[in-house]
């Protein structure tokens, strides 16, 4: 495991040193969440292409088509589910 300083800027701006963005594979216009947790921040890359989310939310049963409800519960779900494991993981040591 790496330790890298940044400095933080008068307007909050920090700039993630070169080793972290080759080791993320971060690009211009990638996303970043942060996770905060106690005194701990975790940062989270979110650079997935739309087509790497293609059947996600799986198949409707008989084909039926989803309402928009449904679809905004579904990702609501899923993302609920993917910011639990990731603090889990943290917490756990694992990531």
């Amino acid at each position: 495991m790496g330790v890298y300083d940044s400095t933080l800027t008068s307007k909050g701006q920090t700039t993630i040193p070169a080793e972290i963005r080759e080791a993320l594979n971060l690009k211009p216009g990638d996303k970043i969440r942060y996770v905060v947790s106690g005194d701990r921040v975790y940062l989270r890359v979110k650079n997935v292409r739309l087509a790497d989310l293609a059947g996600a939310l799986g198949k409707p049963p008989n084909g039926a088509s989803l309402s928009i409800d449904e679809i905004d519960d579904a990702i609501m779900d899923a993302v609920a589910e993917d910011d639990a494991r990731i603090v889990r993981e943290w917490h756990d040591g694992s990531k």
